[in-house]
């Protein structure tokens, strides 16, 4: 590996260079969904985003293992082990199975990120198929004395822990102001300390995901899970772990305390996490009323939204935000993207259309490689590579124009640029070649016509055929080869 790839790390607040722990090959864990409801945007930035890492680290010969869960149980309303499970809650109202609502949303979530063109993790293990781990788990954390169990619900015990780890190195709070900020303990509460989380949860009568325990049936608390897949599929330490920065405070800083405590070492390397999403400069929810669906995105079937946008024109717009960025959606935002996408395209198209010279005068592409390479061995810096890119697209353009020279060589090592940059890293793909497909034919008729025109000197239609075709943002361009046509 000849890069010099540096990144982030949440667990030390400064950029590092990134060194597997393995030569040549990366274990990389990210938190996927909670499949109660339909998947947000939120969500779907983060894995466009480590979309974007995991084709990188492809891109570079890396062999990578994927691991993205699946959470389908074990998750409560309230981050303190209260209220109902999301599940039940959900089956309760749409008049389902649990399971069923699971299918559902999870069918609903790998539909939109394939809209999205990610990639498919290399394991998609979910909770509820991983439960025998999740008490094995706990039973090794119980007999490390770290977790206590009361009236078949198993605690972990933060006090305990802190006497030997760092509890809040992920995100350096203070442990006395998260004390002073987490309520008291009332009468009947059964935890020891007010830090203390649920790792096994009794299941009342009326609970209907419940498994059978060494303490009694129940369900596994949320934490658990991602660190007894983590280990399964990475081993006790690996590479990178991440997720959106909402999971930093509570759910990652568990996973570590669970990890450490069972394994007695921390589970990964580098720990890095997504920043959030914006609408028209404020935070998007549900309660203010500013948040909208993929789906909705896509339509443009919502109140905010002027129309909708291809979901390619979408993640251009995520991309050209650095991940750890906060992203603003809005109208005006979304539009020039969409331009931006277009144009990208339309000159890649164009790379098809252009017939090699004996020689080049274009520049060296080498160098802009080197400065692609650069942005993305800097943390995943996807702005400044699509800013590079467009400085290739400036020069496409002026060779379709006839304006700068390229060879047959160079011609092939710029579309295998094109391909590297643009389809496998960024995952960018062309949606609209079916509307040039068979907008072509189209096209062609009106080149004929026009070609008539000229034949019979009638330049008046030819030339005004020219001019309307260029006010609705398509050119002409007559060559030796004929007349060529593209979107402006």
């Amino acid at each position: 590996m000849n890069h010099n790839l540096v990144l982030y790390n949440t667990l030390t607040r400064k950029k590092e260079k990134f060194v597997p722990i393995h030569p040549n090959m990366v274990g990389m864990y990210v938190c996927g969904p909670t499949v109660y409801s339909d998947v947000h945007l939120g969500n779907c930035r983060t894995f466009v985003s480590f979309d974007l890492i995991f084709r990188y680290l492809l891109h570079l010969g890396y062999k990578v293992r994927y691991v993205r869960n699946i959470t389908d149980a074990g998750h409560l309303e309230g981050d303190n082990d209260e209220g109902d499970d999301k599940f039940a809650k959900k089956a309760k109202l749409e008049q389902l199975e649990p399971m069923e609502i699971v299918q559902k949303y999870t069918l609903g979530f790998h539909d939109v990120l394939r809209m999205f063109n990610t990639l498919p993790p290399s394991i998609e293990p979910t909770a509820t198929g991983h439960i025998s781990e999740q008490i094995e788990m706990v039973q090794e954390i119980i007999k490390n004395g770290f977790a206590y169990e009361v009236n078949g619900t198993v605690y972990f015990d933060v006090e305990k822990y802190v006497k030997e780890y760092n509890y809040t190195i992920l995100t350096n709070r203070n442990l006395e102001d998260m004390l002073n900020n987490t309520r008291e303990l009332g009468g009947q509460d059964e935890k020891r300390g007010r830090l203390d989380f649920a790792l096994w949860i009794k299941a009342k009568p009326e609970h209907i995901m419940r498994w059978p325990s060494p303490w009694g049936v129940g369900f596994p608390g949320w934490h658990i899970e991602c660190s007894a897949m983590s280990r399964k599929y990475l081993g006790d330490q690996f590479d990178i772990h991440g997720g959106g920065m909402d999971l930093a405070a509570t759910h990652h800083t568990n996973e570590i305390a669970q990890s450490e405590a069972c394994n007695h070492t921390a589970p990964a390397k580098y720990w890095m996490h997504t920043n959030m999403l914006t609408v028209n400069g404020a935070r998007m929810s549900k309660s203010a009323g500013n948040g909208f669906l993929p789906g909705e995105l896509f339509t443009g079937n919502h109140p905010l939204l002027t129309r909708g946008y291809s979901p390619m024109a979408v993640r251009f717009f995520m991309l050209q935000a650095h991940y750890r960025s906060t992203l603003d959606f809005s109208n005006e935002a979304l539009e020039a993207a969409d331009k931006g996408y277009k144009r990208l395209m339309t000159a890649i198209s164009l790379l098809e259309k252009i017939s090699p010279s004996s020689k080049s005068n274009f520049g060296n592409l080498e160098e802009i490689k080197a400065k692609c390479y650069a942005a993305m061995d800097d943390d995943f810096n996807s702005p400044v590579l699509i800013a590079e890119l467009f400085e290739v697209v400036r020069i496409i353009n002026s060779i379709y124009d006839n304006k700068l020279t390229i060879n047959a060589t160079d011609l092939e090592a710029l579309r295998s640029f094109i391909q590297a940059f643009v389809f496998d890293i960024l995952g960018l793909k062309d949606d609209q070649v079916g509307d040039v497909d068979s907008m072509d034919d189209l096209m062609q008729i009106i080149i004929g016509i026009r070609n008539d025109a000229k034949k019979n000197k009638d330049f008046v239609t030819s030339d005004s055929i020219r001019e309307k075709l260029t006010e609705i943002g398509i050119q002409l361009k007559d060559s030796k080869e004929g007349t060529l046509w593209n979107k402006i």
